[in-house]
């Protein structure tokens, strides 16, 4: 498989901007609605990934709503703390670049603001709203979704498993006639194995962290981890652990290498990935990740987008340089050009598709869910990757493990 991509300048994506704005008007004879005055300025939080898009759009935010519009570049990791210290001080800034599991921190901490998308909601994939949603409120603008996928050699393994059973049968016989050294990878650490990737497996147990309501958001009060479905996985951990499909001392990067070599038919990876392996020259294919339980193994999916602070004094025009300029199919095109993450507006997800890769990737993205962003979040991963770890390696009984783990994590959260 070749990764391909859509080439689409800055320039470009600009000039389908504002067709695009320029198109939205009303038939002859209809009674306008009263345009809105926007006045003042912006500044923005981003990173430096994204500040050549926005460098373009916000020039033409300024020309077109005489909205001056200042970029601040921050590494990723800072903005969220930054914004919960600055935010109240009134030294913040109007609108940040930012994850969507970032969310019920911001909430919590009251530095955030709900966004009006209206209609606009229906353009967008579905996963990516829920995820920039908290307690049914949308408060962020998602740009891009990524989530992890099973890649497959196929050059060892012809076929895609139907099943996590059919893909250790597929994995042991390569190993066995010799054509593979490993019969899966994943990367895991040592001391915190990767919850993260493996969540798929778990839930395709019915064993999600947290219990997932109608509105396919989270219930923070309703841990969900220590159900049957739980203990059932834990028991299968220490399974895979013995048979050496799960290695804790095969970190992420050994896990990259091993496969780019050619020694694997299997990696539980993401999208970030795949230059590595096309640079190897291996014949992949990206596939969905088969049950291990059961049921379908949802990925994690994360979602990046923008959010608006409850301390701007601006909101009416952030809210407009969100919705209706960041929104548009250009600049959703243009973002995941320099990104490299599937576009979160259906319109340019669907142009996207045109590579592969990102079609793969979306498909079994379309199964998943999106990461929890509640607060309770923040204390549930280092007692459930430090157990997993325990689990794997055979330190107790695995059900024994499981159980003490969900005790401490909702003594945390009960704080």
């Amino acid at each position: 498989m070749k990764v391909t991509s859509r080439s689409l300048t800055i320039t470009g994506a600009l000039a389908i901007s504002a067709i695009v704005l320029a198109g939205c008007s009303s038939p002859a004879g209809e009674q306008q609605p009263e345009e809105p005055q926007f006045e003042g300025s912006l500044t923005i939080w981003v990173d430096a990934d994204r500040v050549p898009v926005l460098e373009g759009i916000a020039e033409q935010f300024e020309e077109e709503r005489g909205v001056s519009v200042e970029l601040v570049t921050k590494e990723f990791g800072t903005i969220r703390d930054d914004l919960i210290t600055q935010a109240p001080t009134g030294n913040g800034p109007d609108i940040i670049v930012g994850a969507h599991d970032w969310l019920g921190k911001l909430v919590q901490n009251g530095v955030v603001a709900p966004l009006e998308l209206g209609d606009k909601a229906s353009e967008f994939q579905e996963v990516a709203v829920t995820a920039m949603s908290y307690e049914g409120q949308t408060y962020g603008l998602p740009y891009s979704v990524e989530n992890i996928a099973l890649v497959r050699n196929v050059d060892i393994a012809p076929e895609a498993p139907a099943t996590f059973d059919d893909l250790i049968a597929a994995g042991q016989a390569a190993v066995a006639d010799g054509s593979a050294e490993y019969a899966f990878l994943v990367g895991l650490d040592p001391n915190a194995a990767d919850p993260y990737h493996l969540y798929p497996l778990q839930a395709s147990f019915g064993a999600p962290v947290f219990e997932i309501t109608a509105d396919g958001t989270y219930d923070p009060t309703a841990l969900a981890l220590g159900n049957e479905g739980g203990e059932a996985f834990a028991v299968k951990l220490r399974e895979w652990g013995q048979a050496g499909l799960l290695n804790t001392n095969i970190s992420g990067d050994i896990a990259r290498e091993e496969f780019v070599a050619g020694k694997s038919p299997f990696w539980l990876t993401g999208p970030w990935s795949i230059p590595a392996i096309t640079e190897a020259g291996i014949n992949y294919a990206v596939d969905p990740i088969p049950t291990a339980g059961g049921e379908v193994a949802t990925p994690f999916v994360g979602v990046q987008g923008f959010f608006v602070s409850s301390e701007s004094e601006n909101k009416l025009a952030a809210n407009e340089f969100l919705v209706n300029y960041v929104g548009t199919e250009a600049v959703q095109t243009a973002l995941y050009e320099v990104g490299g993450r599937a576009p979160a507006l259906l319109s340019a997800f669907e142009a996207a598709q045109a590579d592969e890769v990102v079609g793969a990737f979306g498909a079994v993205g379309a199964t998943g869910v999106p990461m929890p962003n509640v607060p309770a979040m923040d204390v549930v991963w280092s007692d459930w990757g430090s157990t997993e770890v325990a689990i794997i390696n055979g330190q107790g009984d695995p059900v024994e493990l499981w159980r003490a783990m969900v005790a401490s994590i909702e003594s945390k959260i009960a704080g």
